[in-house]
This record gives structure tokens, C-alpha cells and sequence, in this order.
């Protein structure tokens, strides 16, 4: 195996034994497999929309696909083998439908013409043969930009996923991911188209977010701020872990009643903004929050644990019993839960003992979503025009476990009193519960929520730009920003489409950027690694 798609990969270099992650190197096989398969798959859908063809299926299919491939979220070989063949036949049945209506029905390129190996040990073998889904032969630069693209769209594709199960959808995003996995086929292009393919990949992303966003305030209404217990009271209790809000809301209906209290983990904390789920008196609270925690927490919660979207790191064999995966999640030896129907959760979590006792950890504030923000904007702008903020500083993105991510929790903890931070993203679980005060009533950390709702950073942004008739660059505003999954990476590269500058990213840079595509950033961009604590505020703050 060879992956380098996250922050954490071995040596900082890329993981070939067994990744970081827990993947094996059978599912890391798998997986670049299915990019294989689904770069044919995008040529003959790409293809297809210019004959007016286009295929519902084959365009959701393809965003669980790439979103299955993403960082911790599924390791079962079989679900892969199962991907891979779909893939495959979906194909085979859209080739058809591109020579009825007129269109090129063959296609000469070998990714097109893929045809699986008949068991799981040949599949891995034929995996092993084909590498990883970009060009063998390219220069490295052009390589580092093709695997930029790749872990893009993997990031746009979760996000687009998430969109699509609340109904909202727009089949220009579909026709992006199609268009960059027939493009990861092409040996044509040159440096600047793959620079300019990696920024669309941003633009798409933008366009994804205002899409989950609009999606999730339609459903569950926009966030309030609200205040989360962090301990637990004695009761039958079920955790919820990942980002997908649709589970939650499908788990608090169907435990109305039952004597079953629900907690949030991890992204799942700003759950409890949303007017339509913390109307729910029985989602009570927050269990646990750092990634790099889940194997500690995770046996100490006395009921089941259902994960929506993200796995646990190396998932143990003795916990699998009581934890419960959801749509691309999985791994062999857990329970999979197919459709809407908790009623095994639920009988899981009544013959649990729950909490015994009651136990107070305090509590934090969550809720600070764009529409909330910009309620008090005109207080943030005076303040600014005022004198008593200084800078506002997003610190957020992905947490982890390797060293060097102390440095976002020094970094909050050493603002200024006349500074404002704003967070989302797991990153924020370094810091999440410090007491840092208020600015004229106005909380100096705010909780915008998760990674899924980056949109409503850059609502902000621009809205703060506009009231002081600049442009974002123009704004006392730092951006320091922690990644790990592909995720963020789609992220940074919206951030990059707007042409935002003087970002701090951390902890390390990505393995898969050389130096020459370094300095392209660095020179358009300005993006620089993360320093200290210390000399990062005092450059912000000259």
C-alpha cells in the first residue's frame, strides 16, 4: 500500500505497511481499486451529459463512493468489493444509454474498459498492479496537483453526500466530480490545467456547502446559541457520533418516550443548536469530544454508540457489540444498520445499565452559526470601529493525534482580551471548553459548528467585509487552520478560490505538495506552515 491522503500519514512521508489510520493494506488496495473504477465510471458519465445524458444514480453512487475512501470512515473489504463492481456495472449500463442517444459509446482508455477480478484475493492483487488512481508517468509536480484534485473532490463528495440525503442536490456538482475523474485519466494536460482544475475543485466545494447549509437550516432551522451539559444524569442513553444530523433526528424520534436520554460526540456537538433537535428534552448532552480520545471514552459509555459517518481509529474486537455504523461506514465484525429503523439500537440501549448517577462537568455554548452571528454583526462591527476588538481570529479544521496540535490550544489561550475567535471543526476540541469572557456581551469564542458548516465562516467573513467596505484580505482577520482528512482539504481549497490569503496551516504541511507547487501557493496565496503560538499572534497582531 501507498497513501498520503491525511495529515498523519507515517514519517510524514506515506504509509506503505499499514496506515496510521488502521487501514489495511488490503482495504488501502480496495480503495485505490475504486478510484479506478470510478475514474472510467466519471469518463463515460462525463461524456454522457454531452449527449444529454445524465444518470441519477450513477451521480449519488459516485459521491458515496469517493466519500467511502475518505480518512476513518470504512474499512470492510467486503463493502468495498461490493463498490467496486457497482461501479463497473453502473458503467457498463451508462455506455449504453450514451450510444442510444447518440454519443461515443466506446472509450479506449483501460480505466473504461476495467473488469474485476472474481474474489477478494485477486481484486487485492489486481489493485496491487494498477497503484494508486493517478499518472505513474507525469512529473511530480503535475502528480502533487493530481492527488490534490483527488482528495478534493473526496472531500466535496462527503459533503455533497450529506446534502443529498436532506434532498438537495445540483447536478453541476455531480458533473464536476465526473469531469476531474475522467481528467485523472488524461496525460495531456499540462501544470496549469491541473492548477486550475484544483481551484474549480474549491469553487465546487463552495457551492456544496451553501447547498448543506441551506439544507440542514431548512430541516432543523438555523442554530441558537444554546448551552450543552458535559457530564450526564441517570438514565438508559444512546451516543451519537459523526456529523450526519438526519441520524440524530431519526434516533430522538424514535426514543421519544422510551426513557432513553441521547448525547452527542465529536461533531455531533452543535447538534444542539438546532431548534428542531433540541426540542427534544431527551438529547441531553455531550460524551466525550477529542478524536484522539475515542478508544478511552468510547468503552466507558454505558449504552451503544452509533457512528454516522466516521470510524473509530483501530476499533477494538471487544466493543464491537455495542456500536452501530450508518451508510458508507463500516468495518467487518460491527453492526450495520441499513435503512431508518433504530429499533435494534434502542432495544440495545434498554438492556444496557445507562448511567447509574448523575455527574456535573459543566457545560459549553454552541450555536454560533452564520445567522446567529450576523444578528449581533453590528455589535462585532462597532467593537472593531471602537477599538476594543483588535483581530478576530478563525482558528478551526480536523483534530488528531499526532504531535504538534497543542499548538491551536496555546494559540486560543494566548489571544488577547481584545480579541474574538471564532471555531468550528473538531480542531476546536483543544480549546472548545476554555473561559475566555466577553467583548461588550459578545462571547470571545464562538462555536460555529462543525467542518460542515465552514459556509458559515465565510458568510461572515464577507458580511464583515462588506460593512467595512473592504474585501476579506482587508479584515483584521487571521486564519489558522488545522487539518487532517480530505475534508479540510476540500476546504482550503474553496478558501483558495476566494482568493483569501495569509493562511496559517498546520500542523504539517500536506505530504503530497512538493516544493515547486509549495511556492506557487506561497507566492498566490501567501499560505505558510504554522510557527509558534507566540510569533504567529505577534505576526498577526503587527
Amino acid at each position: 500500500m501507498f497513501c498520503i491522503q491525511c495529515e498523519q500519514t507515517a514519517k510524514g512521508q506515506g504509509c506503505t505497511v499499514r496506515g496510521v489510520c488502521g487501514k489495511s493494506h488490503e482495504v488501502a488496495t480496495l480503495q485505490d481499486l475504486l478510484g479506478h473504477a470510478l475514474k472510467g465510471l466519471g469518463l463515460v458519465a462525463h461524456e454522457a451529459r454531452r449527449v444529454g445524458v445524465i444518470d441519477e444514480e450513477v451521480n449519488r453512487f459516485t459521491a458515496e463512493a469517493l466519500f467511502s475512501t475518505l480518512t476513518n470512515v470504512n474499512f470492510d473489504e467486503d463493502r468495498f468489493v461490493e463498490y467496486i463492481n457497482e461501479a463497473v456495472e453502473l458503467r457498463e449500463s451508462l455506455k449504453k444509454k450514451v450510444k442510444e442517444a447518440g454519443g461515443n459509446g466506446e472509450f479506449a482508455l483501460d480505466v473504461a474498459q476495467l473488469q474485476p477480478a472474481g474474489d477478494l484475493e485477486a481484486l487485492v492483487k489486481q489493485g496491487e498492479e494498477l497503484g494508486q488512481p493517478w499518472s505513474k508517468e507525469a512529473e511530480e509536480d503535475i502528480v502533487s496537483l493530481q492527488q490534490t484534485l483527488y482528495f478534493g473532490i473526496k472531500g466535496v463528495s462527503a459533503y455533497t453526500h450529506h446534502a443529498a440525503i436532506l434532498g438537495r442536490e445540483d447536478d453541476a456538482i455531480y458533473a464536476f466530480l465526473h469531469e476531474a475523474l475522467a481528467a485523472l485519466s488524461l496525460s495531456e494536460l499540462s501544470l496549469e490545467d491541473w492548477l486550475a482544475l484544483v481551484l474549480k475543485a474549491g469553487e465546487i466545494n463552495l457551492k456544496v456547502m451553501e447547498l448543506l447549509d441551506a439544507a440542514n437550516t431548512s430541516v432543523y432551522g438555523h442554530p441558537v446559541p444554546t448551552e450543552v451539559p458535559l457530564g450526564h444524569r441517570k438514565n438508559k442513553c444512546i451516543l451519537v457520533s459523526g456529523h450526519d444530523l438526519y441520524d440524530l433526528k431519526n434516533i430522538l424520534e424514535q426514543t421519544e418516550g422510551k426513557g432513553i436520554d441521547v448525547y452527542t460526540h465529536g461533531e455531533m456537538l452543535p447538534a444542539h443548536g438546532y431548534p428542531e433537535l433540541k426540542k427534544h428534552d431527551h438529547l441531553y448532552g455531550n460524551f466525550g469530544t477529542a478524536w484522539q480520545r475515542q478508544q478511552k471514552e468510547f468503552p466507558e459509555f454505558p449504552g451503544p454508540i452509533v457512528m454516522t459517518t466516521n470510524c473509530l481509529r483501530e476499533p477494538k474486537e471487544p466493543y464491537f457489540e455495542n456500536i452501530y455504523t450508518r451508510e458508507v461506514v463500516g468495518w467487518p465484525g460491527a453492526n450495520h444498520i441499513k435503512g431508518d429503523d433504530y429499533s435494534e439500537v434502542i432495544d440495545k440501549a434498554l438492556s444496557m445499565p445507562g448511567f447509574t448517577e448523575d455527574e456535573d462537568k459543566g457545560s459549553v455554548t454552541v450555536g454560533f452559526a452564520h445567522n446567529a452571528v450576523m444578528g449581533v454583526a453590528d455589535k462585532v462591527v462597532d467593537a472593531v470601529k471602537a477599538g476594543a476588538v483588535k483581530h478576530i481570529y478563525l482558528v478551526g479544521g480536523c483534530d488528531g493525534a499526532k504531535a504538534g496540535r497543542n499548538y491551536y490550544s496555546e494559540f486560543v489561550e494566548k489571544t488577547p482580551e481584545d480579541t474574538l475567535v471564532l471555531t468550528l471543526a473538531c480542531g476546536k476540541y483543544r480549546f472548545y471548553d476554555q473561559e475566555l469572557g466577553d467583548i461588550g456581551g459578545i462571547p470571545r469564542l464562538l462555536d460555529m459548528g462543525q467542518c460542515n458548516d465552514a459556509y458559515s465562516a465565510i458568510r461572515v467573513a464577507a458580511a464583515l467585509a462588506e460593512a467595512f467596505d473592504t474585501d476579506v484580505n482587508g479584515l483584521p482577520l487571521s486564519l489558522i487552520i488545522s487539518w487532517y482528512e480530505q475534508k479540510a482539504v476540500a476546504i482550503l481549497l474553496t478558501l483558495l478560490h476566494l482568493g483569501l490569503k495569509d493562511i496559517r496551516l498546520g500542523p504539517t504541511l500536506p505530504a503530497f505538495i512538493t516544493p515547486n507547487v509549495l511556492n506557487v501557493l506561497v507566492e498566490k496565496f501567501d499560505i505558510k506552515p504554522i510557527t509558534s503560538a507566540e510569533e504567529d499572534l505577534a505576526a498577526t497582531l503587527k
